[in-house]
């Protein structure tokens, strides 16, 4: 009987042991901060948010096939779907949906804007701006244009 009772003293000990640890660790895993911290692509991403990294990378996905295009032909194009194939922009990314973005885009044969506008403007949702000379400016208050500051 005094090995059987030593077993269940064991068993009883292991699951105390189990339990406790459980009871360590739900604290722990709760503690974090689940997808609130934006964690940057690359050093020195400007981006605050994911939405805003995508919406980054497509204007710059525009800004290089635009001046791709231009190299090529000796001008802009005037609008998206004449830059399907120029550089990486495909025929996908004619389409003005972005997600949390809406592309805009207005372009002449000596010159380009492009905008990203985003459903709900905060500081993780900047509008955004930019022009043939390639800087992107950025505002989180109103829609950015020019007079925006420059993203670095």
């Amino acid at each position: 009987m005094k090995i059987g009772s030593l077993r269940f003293v064991a068993v009883i000990a292991s699951i105390a042991f189990t339990v406790s640890a459980l009871f360590a660790v739900v604290p722990a895993v709760a503690a974090q901060d689940t997808g609130s911290t934006y964690q940057p692509k690359f050093p020195g991403d400007p981006a605050r948010s994911d939405s805003e990294a995508a919406a980054l990378a497509y204007m710059r996905v525009v800004l290089r096939a635009q001046h791709r295009f231009e190299k090529q032909y000796g001008h802009f194009a005037t609008s998206l779907a004449e830059l399907v194939h120029s550089g990486s922009f495909t025929k996908r990314m004619v389409d003005p949906n972005r997600g949390d973005y809406t592309a805009g885009f207005k372009g002449k044969k000596d010159s380009f804007i492009l905008v990203m506008t985003p459903q709900h403007l905060d500081a993780q949702h900047r509008s955004f701006y930019a022009e043939d000379d390639g800087k992107i400016h950025a505002d989180e208050e109103k829609p950015a244009d020019a007079d925006s500051p420059i993203v670095k």
